[in-house]
């Protein structure tokens, strides 16, 4: 078996690959997990992510918090509020399938904005809490 939150994050790059409403704003090829600060100037960066037991006593429950960071090239917040509108969105439309599990939930925990000191990018992170059980 593999860590709950790999499966989890390619779900969650392939509902938002599929999703016009992000691909029109981010392109496909910008959805991405790869390290650098920012990754690129128009991006959505996934893979952060932490797990953990789920409630109850069954050992093959697991609750994951996953960041997913949004970068933009541009002097204010609007253009990274309008990405995170859209990803909220995507994610709502209809159940995760993650191979491997059943998503008890998937819920958005908070969204943050940042200003970068320097004043070319714009910088959101969506927090997601997914809950995860093994399917044998």
């Amino acid at each position: 078996m593999t860590e709950p939150s790999l499966p989890l994050q390619a779900a969650i790059r392939a509902r938002l690959v599929a999703a016009s409403a992000v691909t029109s704003i981010i392109p496909a090829s910008a959805i991405v997990d790869r390290n650098a600060t920012p990754a690129l100037d128009n991006s959505i960066v996934i893979g952060e992510a932490m797990t953990g037991p789920d409630d109850g006593l069954a050992r093959h429950r697991h609750m994951i918090v996953a960041d997913v960071h949004v970068w933009r090239k541009e002097p204010g917040l609007v253009g990274t509020k309008q990405v995170v509108g859209a990803i909220r969105a995507a994610l709502s439309d209809g159940p995760l399938s993650v191979p491997g599990f059943h998503v008890v939930d998937l819920r958005i925990a908070s969204s943050r904005f940042l200003r970068d000191p320097g004043g070319h990018h714009s910088h959101g992170i969506l927090s997601l809490e997914a809950r995860l059980v093994e399917i044998a």
